[in-house]
């Protein structure tokens, strides 16, 4: 080891001269990867030390459809040190009886005590005691979007459930916003003794009452927990307490961190081919050197430490750089990313974050270095000498075995740092196939390349494009590796983009219905129906009644325990009972017409499938408190991608029968009949609540949208990296582009038909780059779109060309910035060089 130290050292002492791209290449991925994780741990960590501010208390009691009885709301306050009752639902607010002067809004009624912990801050700074109002009209605070949606300004009056409300001030920030999740509409915020006694609580309405407390200190946060758990067992309530006061934001950042982290894991292993490609030009220049070590009796393991020990330290050089950058650009940026989070972040330079980015660069030098490296320390003395290229070909097993370890400790890596084992192999395999569907494109190249230069004949400039594609030392890897992954991805999420946002514009006006209603009174439902009957552009009416409930149990044991945390289990869902199936039946039978025996129970197909549910289970539903216990029967294809009415859950009229609860219904009209629709509803029906689905999913879009342009950001990383490497492949062909003219020279060619070979040369690499991009990204477009959303997928040929125009222009500008001083070049200097 002392002598590979030595020999090490040496080498070192001539710099780092032909490293430029791999250093960069690891500077890149690094950066790209530790600035994203620095991100994310800011944001899990503000949710972690915030909790009680997000939450709005050290713990919440939550109830659906109801508030708490006295006895309930007696031993919430006898376990608490102050408690404050909050209402969510959602309404319209409106200004006047016009549609435009109409917007649906998520509501919060407060009492008295509300913040119990943060600040709500307001423009102008009113206190939370202005909701009281003035001459018997209360007050009502508004979000600016919605504010300056129906044009309003301190002072304005608003309707709210058919009641007024004067707006006293803009929500510059709610402290507890964050743990609410998205909601349909932007927030307003009222005093609780002002809708009381409105329609809008009227039993079976829509709203969820949050009892937050704050706790005596040194409080046992779980054993509180598994107190009022058994206090209220079989009541509906839901337990939260600050340890996850946003459970949902929680998901979503750290499913979106872990997805970025292992797309700029994509821009890595585009290094990894930068890397590999430096560590096998630095080997070939250093093979005389590597023959006389071997001459005077250096062991291959001797050289290979010596060749470990530079690449090390190279690598160390890149990782720390990367480091530097990734820190640097988000600590310079941290004004700007913690204005634009809705909740306050303070970005520090994380331990854990750095050192994850530092490991996966580690681990991908190491593999993209290992071949070239294997290969050199097997040669003999003899054979580098005489440059016969035999160096070149396949490793050994104990560098193929050591090449698997590093690929499972790769994923294993990742899927533990990220949690999340499916999109963690989705990710990395959707990477090694587009590695592999690119290796193969480069080899079928060269190869065509080199069938089809017959057919070039007499067009010598096609023809030399042709050969230096299909020849020995051909770019065709490195460029539509480096260039194609990059251009992969962006393509993947163009596709999508443009697939999901091609199938709302295609189907909605066809499937989706214009409106959905809800909060009609049992008493309004006949009304509803009648007003809408007498509406010619009304195509088509379905209403149902709805319930919310929780699913607590399968089979008597916890549904969340046994079953996942599926999106079906977590929180409250819709449910319906019907004496006829509403969609069509794939299992097991329906109940009798006027069945009044136990609870029956019909489950949505495709759910039941992911949760494990089978026909006969027992399920228990807990509604307005009670727990209703219901086996399943049957099973249904519910189509949610409608847009119609769609439940889970469907129960026997019977097992809801005396149950308060409220009308769901969808109204179909074509878009220029909804503001007539909704006009009319207003000025009939000033309780009820139309969401209008366009708005609803243009919500839904624009938040689609954010994540797409995240994405691509750190594709563009990606893209970077892989256009270092293509300089670097050009930049090391720059002494066979150099030979190359000189030969064509001597032979008559001129400067011009040169220009233009390597300039075609370029552009066929590059068009191939993106030609396969864009199968990678049809496919992923397709798969997400169509299997994953179930909407009809349509290939987008704009974006498509313009990933193709990129590759094209990217290795042109790269092969002709070093295709000019070869050129340059004199023909005699050139070919009288020794080689």
């Amino acid at each position: 080891m002392s002598l590979s130290l030595t020999i090490a050292r040496r080498e070192l002492r001539g710099g780092i001269r032909g490293f430029w791209v791999m250093l960069l290449c690891l500077m890149l991925g690094v950066a790209a990867i530790a600035s994203v994780g620095l991100v994310r741990s800011a944001i899990e960590r503000a949710l972690s030390d915030q909790g009680a501010v997000l939450l709005g208390g050290d713990a919440q009691y939550e109830f659906t459809y109801r508030r708490a009885k006295p006895d309930e709301l007696q031993w919430i306050t006898d376990h608490a040190t102050a408690v404050s009752e909050v209402i969510d639902f959602r309404s319209m607010l409106a200004t006047g009886t016009d549609p435009a002067d109409r917007a649906l809004t998520q509501v919060k009624a407060v009492d008295g005590a509300y913040p119990l912990t943060g600040k709500l801050q307001l423009d102008p700074p009113v206190t939370p005691h202005a909701l009281k109002g003035e001459g018997g009209v209360p007050g009502i605070f508004l979000d600016p979007i919605l504010a300056d949606r129906l044009g309003l300004k301190p002072g304005d009056k608003v309707q709210l459930g058919g009641q007024d409300f004067v707006m006293k001030a803009r929500i510059v920030r709610e402290p507890d916003s964050t743990g609410a999740g998205m909601g349909l509409g932007p927030h307003s915020i009222v005093a609780l003794s002002a809708i009381e006694a409105t329609p809008l609580l009227a039993p079976g309405s829509l709203f969820e009452t949050e009892y937050r407390v704050t706790l005596p200190p040194q409080t046992d946060l779980a054993a509180m927990k598994a107190q009022a758990e058994a206090h209220f067992e079989g009541a509906g309530m839901r337990w939260s307490d600050r340890r996850r006061a946003a459970p949902g934001a929680e998901r979503f950042v750290q499913r979106l961190g872990s997805f970025l982290v292992l797309v700029g894991l994509a821009g890595l292993a585009v290094g990894g081919v930068g890397i590999s490609a430096t560590v096998a030009a630095w080997i070939e220049r250093k093979a005389p050197t590597i023959a006389t070590l071997r001459a005077l009796g250096a062991t291959g393991r001797t050289i290979r430490a010596a060749f470990l020990i530079q690449l090390a330290s190279l690598g160390a050089i890149g990782i720390l750089a990367g480091l530097g950058l990734g820190a640097g650009l988000v600590l310079g940026a941290s004004g700007l990313i913690e204005r634009a989070l809705p909740l306050p972040v303070a970005i520090t330079l994380d331990p854990g974050p750095l050192g994850e980015a530092a490991l996966y660069g580690a681990l991908v030098a190491a593999l993209f270095a290992l071949w070239p490296l294997s290969r050199m320390s097997r040669m003999r003395a003899a054979t580098l000498y005489r440059d016969t290229g035999a160096g070149r070909r396949l490793p050994g097993w104990p560098t193929l075995t050591l090449t698997v370890v590093l690929l499972a400790v790769i994923v294993g890596v990742s899927a533990w740092f990220s949690g999340l084992w499916t999109l963690t192999l989705a990710s990395l395999g959707g990477i090694a196939f587009a590695l592999l569907i690119l290796t193969l494109a480069a080899w079928v190249i060269r190869r065509a390349a080199r069938a089809g230069q017959h057919l070039a004949r007499g067009r010598p400039v096609l023809r030399a494009a042709l050969a230096a594609i299909g020849g020995p030392r051909s770019e065709a890897r490195s460029v539509i590796l480096s260039l194609g992954l990059g251009l992969s991805v962006l393509a993947a999420v163009g596709q999508v983009d443009s697939g999901l946002r091609g199938a709302i514009d295609r189907d909605l006006p066809k499937v989706a219905p214009a409106y959905f209603v809800i909060d009609i009174q049992p008493d309004q439902i006949q009304p509803f129906k009648d007003l809408l009957a007498g509406m010619p552009d009304v195509t088509k009416v379905e209403s149902v009644p709805m319930l919310r409930g929780v699913i607590t149990k399968i089979n008597g044991e916890d549904a969340r325990k046994t079953h996942g945390e599926h999106w079906v289990l977590r929180g409250d869902r819709g449910v319906t009972y019907a004496d006829t199936p509403r969609e069509k039946l794939t299992a097991g039978e329906w109940w009798p017409k006027d069945y009044n025996g136990p609870p029956l129970a019909s489950f949505s197909a495709k759910e039941a499938q992911e949760i494990g549910l089978k026909l006969g289970d027992d399920i228990t539903v807990n509604i307005l408190g009670r727990d209703i216990t219901a086996k399943v029967t049957s099973f249904r294809d519910v189509d949610f991608a409608t847009g119609g009415i769609g439940f889970v859950l469907t129960l026997d009229p019977a097992a809801l029968r005396g149950a308060p609860h409220t009308w769901l219904a969808t109204i179909y009209a074509p878009p220029q009949a909804e503001a007539q629709v909704m006009r009319d509803l207003a000025e009939r029906f000033p309780n009820i609540t139309a969401i209008r689905v366009r708005d609803a999913i243009a919500r839904v879009t624009e938040a689609l949208s954010a994540i797409a342009r995240a994405t691509s950001l750190a594709a563009g990383v990606t893209l970077l990296t892989g256009f270092v490497v293509l300089i670097g492949a050009a930049a090391a062909g720059e002494r066979e582009r150099a030979w190359e003219a000189a030969m064509l020279k001597t032979l008559g060619a001129t400067r011009g038909a040169i220009l233009a070979s390597f300039a075609l040369r370029s552009a066929l690499m590059g068009a191939a780059a993106g030609l396969v991009a864009i199968l990678f990204g049809g496919l992923a477009g397709w798969a997400v779109v169509d299997l994953v959303m179930g909407a009809e997928f349509r290939f987008a040929p704009v974006p498509a060309l313009l990933i193709v125009a990129g590759g094209v222009i990217a290795t042109l500008l790269a092969g002709l910035v070093f295709a000019l001083r070869p050129l340059a070049a004199r023909p005699a200097g050139v070919l009288r060089a020794p080689e």
